[in-house]
């Protein structure tokens, strides 16, 4: 898939013409605005989409050097480097990420935290605030506090960003991020069924 602003289509629907406004007013603006974005959102609906086209358009129209990864598999890279025989160090892994002047971590939250997911996220996310470099996200989850900020447990509940990334980094994602939501009906269905838009 191209993943480009001119190939977001937003078909009339307002949410998704504001979701693709804030991320080409976000490249209108950088460096002189580092604040990031955080792209929230059902499935489907073209986060990763509007997060890869911008820094598609850091790359090509401002020479920005900026890295992506799917979350799942930034933290499988790292796992894998504590393995004897890897070829890399944790270390080795977690420099580019650290350093690179934007980077985009997809899907934050698709997995169930332990406690070194947790420590994990906290030190790459810290890490980037501290050193004053920018953060995109895109995540499926609902962006509201962990279970033990809400108060008891439905069965229905589903897990949210709090739930999955512990309070503390969800506060420090919103120092870090603005929000843009994007709503609509899942892109994959449409294609699916033939409607594709």
């Amino acid at each position: 898939m191209r993943c480009e602003f001119s190939s977001y289509h937003t078909e009339g629907n307002p949410a998704l013409g504001a979701a693709k406004m804030s991320a080409v007013k976000f490249v209108e603006q950088y460096p002189i605005d580092k604040t990031g974005l955080m792209f929230i959102g059902s499935i489907g609906t073209g986060k990763t989409h509007l997060a890869v086209a911008t820094i598609k358009e850091l790359i090509t129209r401002k020479g920005v050097h900026c890295l992506f990864y799917e979350y799942r598999d930034l933290l499988k890279e790292i796992q894998n480097s504590y393995d004897e025989a890897a070829q890399s160090t944790e270390l080795q892994v977690l420099r580019p990420i650290f350093e690179t002047e934007v980077l985009v971590l997809d899907e934050l939250g698709a997995i169930k935290p332990s406690q070194w997911v947790w420590d994990t996220v906290s030190f790459i996310l810290n890490t980037r605030y501290n050193d004053n470099r920018t953060t995109i996200i895109t995540t499926n989850l609902l962006d509201e506090p962990a279970l033990a900020a809400s108060g008891p447990r439905s069965s229905m509940r589903t897990d949210t960003l709090g739930d999955r990334i512990g309070e503390r980094m969800r506060s420090r994602l919103h120092e870090m991020c603005r929000t843009v939501r994007v709503q609509g009906e899942d892109y994959r269905d449409k294609f699916r069924l033939g409607g594709l838009r």
